[in-house]
């Protein structure tokens, strides 16, 4: 005799088999992303050409980029003449804004509570082998928000710098 409970037993064994089946069936890999093809194992960041007054930014972003991209991609930095893959671009706008404020007491005027730097880059990474695109964008931004009352432009000019090169190691592990 079948009961309610043998039948939801073997409900539940049918279930697990058919999905055992479908995922035999199917030939996919997962990865983390696309990342850097194979055959690039050493990768060059050019200083950007800079289109603000802010000539620092320049240093500034070339650093990080040439600390994290070889780490996050398991790269070695290399000159320009040599490298497998060329990363370059150009700082097109920085801009500092007051998201926050409140008025001041005397309603005359506003109080600045919080500043945000935003960095707007065009940024394109060159296979040399294959001489093409492995990815570009023409107008990659991020922020960097600083309080007005304990903290300086720097602070929110390098949490925006860091940001834009988190957004390029995302942008090239998801370039499918």
């Amino acid at each position: 005799m079948i009961t309610t409970a043998s039948l939801r037993v073997y409900g539940r064994l049918a279930g697990i088999l058919i999905l055992a089946f479908m995922l035999g069936a199917c030939n996919y890999t997962f990865q983390a992303g696309a990342g850097l093809p194979p055959h690039v194992r050493t990768l060059a960041v050019i200083p950007f050409e800079n289109e603000t007054s802010r000539f620092e930014l320049t240093q500034e972003l070339h650093e990080v980029l040439l600390d994290e991209l070889p780490r996050q991609f398991g790269v070695n930095a290399g000159s320009e003449e040599y490298a497998d893959a060329i990363v370059r671009g150009s700082i097109r706008n920085y801009r500092v804004d007051a998201p926050s404020y409140r008025a001041s007491d005397d309603r005359q005027s506003a109080e600045v509570l919080e500043r945000q730097v935003t960095i707007t880059v065009q940024i394109e990474i060159i296979d040399r082998e294959n001489n093409m695109i492995l990815w570009d964008n023409s107008n990659l931004s991020a922020r960097g928000e600083y309080l007005e009352a304990s903290q300086v432009e720097e602070d929110g000019r390098r949490v925006a710098v860091n940001r834009l090169v988190r957004d390029v190691v995302d942008g090239i592990q998801s370039n499918w």
